[in-house]
């Protein structure tokens, strides 16, 4: 088979698309990967054919919230362009698997008459069970419904993209689409991204949708002697250790908060490994005897299993690189799906409630991180939860899945 695959957003969203192109060349398939620019080394280290998206400011939407008029300017070019690059892309493939965030994704398998595998790291389908995996409101309320969210959610995308969509489909002689809600998840295969143990699924869900697991990406280049040098400090005596990041993600209270959390750590005698990632977070924290920079990227795998807890932001690959781990963890969300994740991991008794990074108090972190590490329920729960997602190859789940669009059978259904 011929497969296009297209993401964007952040490397928990782009490092499993990099792995699964990996895997599906491996079994014979030629895969071309859509990334962003920011991407790019990645993508020539994992060996794999790409192409680079002409609008792809991913960094500036992570750096912080973004105003409505950015935001709304920004999603008008990345449709425009997602036309114009696609289509002569798709028509030379024989299926799409494209990030719920590419919005022309449907547009463009319907126009080339293709199969559309659209895929997600979180609940992101409109249901009756669960609240939209965006707002900060993660649990059903009593007079807030989650088909009311919905209905909100659907709403604001319609405003955001729908006549953006509707000018490229008229240019190309297409009808113009109703609701956007509805027709990117009815057009499509909603194949699920996340581990079932660890994230929901609605019964109310009326398209058709799959569920595979997490794809780790857990072979993509890195130092390996900056993780002895890691091994080496968590290993050097028994005090506990905990690992802080924020991922991608930025916020104005990121260096407050790692120096609050460092306090923390030295007054329990715990040791602190800060994954600094994009933005740098920790560096001005300076080094000592409980502290471990890691300034490079390292994969979970070979870093979780020697924590004894994990503090993050609540990204959908971190949680579940923690939850594959078997770790206590706690989440303070930023920004979209992180609060579902937050709030997940404090409803599967993982670790205490999520908090609010730039309000939380040291005295109140002191409480949640000696709760984090001191807890034999975490703990327990981790371990148990920790060996279902083991168990899980989302790998394969997602080849099989894309593979089943190889059949004459299957190609008939997208046809109907």
């Amino acid at each position: 088979m011929r497969i296009l695959l297209a993401g964007r957003g952040s490397q928990g969203d782009i490092y499993p698309y990099l792995a699964l192109a990996k895997e599906l060349e491996k079994r014979g398939h030629r895969v071309t990967v859509s990334l962003p620019r920011l991407f790019e080394n990645e993508a020539k280290d994992a060996g794999v054919t790409y192409t680079l998206q002409a609008v792809d400011d991913i960094a500036g939407m992570v750096g912080g919230v973004p105003s409505t008029k950015d935001l709304l300017a920004w999603t008008r070019r990345v449709i425009k362009s997602q036309f114009e690059e696609f289509i002569p892309l798709l028509e030379r493939h024989d299926v799409l698997v494209a990030a719920n965030t590419e919005f022309a994704a449907p547009s463009v398998a319907e126009y080339c008459g293709k199969p559309l595998v659209r895929t997600a790291f979180g609940p992101f389908i409109p249901g009756r069970r669960i609240p939209p995996p965006v707002f900060p409101f993660p649990e059903p309320m009593p007079l807030v419904r989650p088909a009311l969210l919905w209905a909100l959610l659907n709403l604001g995308l319609n405003m955001m993209v729908k006549k953006t969509l509707n000018l490229q489909r008229r240019a190309l002689g297409m009808e113009d689409i109703r609701d956007q809600a509805e027709h990117a998840p009815a057009t499509a295969d909603n194949f699920l991204l996340y581990s079932r143990y660890l994230g929901e699924t609605d019964p109310d869900w009326n398209y058709r949708w799959g569920i595979g697991g997490y794809c780790f990406n857990d072979m993509f280049p890195y130092d390996g002697n900056l993780q002895r040098q890691l091994l080496d400090f968590v290993k050097k005596d028994r005090r506990p250790t905990i690992f802080f990041t924020l991922g991608s993600c930025n916020t104005e209270k990121r260096d407050i908060f790692a120096r609050r959390l460092f306090e923390v750590c030295r007054e329990e005698a715990y040791k602190l490994v800060v994954g600094c990632g994009w933005w740098k977070v920790g560096v001005h924290l300076g080094t000592g005897e409980h502290l471990f920079l890691l300034d490079k990227a390292v994969p979970h795998t070979f870093i979780f299993p020697y924590m004894d807890a994990v503090i993050h932001h609540g990204g959908s690959g971190t949680t579940h690189s923690a939850a594959r781990a078997g770790k206590p963890q706690m989440a303070l969300p930023l920004i979209i799906d992180q609060f579902y994740w937050a709030h997940r991991i404090y409803k599967l008794g993982l670790g205490p409630r999520g908090a609010d990074i730039g309000r939380i108090s040291k005295g109140e972190l002191k409480k949640k991180v000696l709760d984090l590490l001191t807890s034999q329920s975490y703990r327990e729960n981790a371990a148990r939860l920790g060996t279902l997602v083991r168990g899980e190859d989302g790998l394969q789940n997602a080849c099989e899945r894309i593979e089943s669009y190889g059949s004459p059978a299957a190609l008939e259904v997208v046809n109907e």
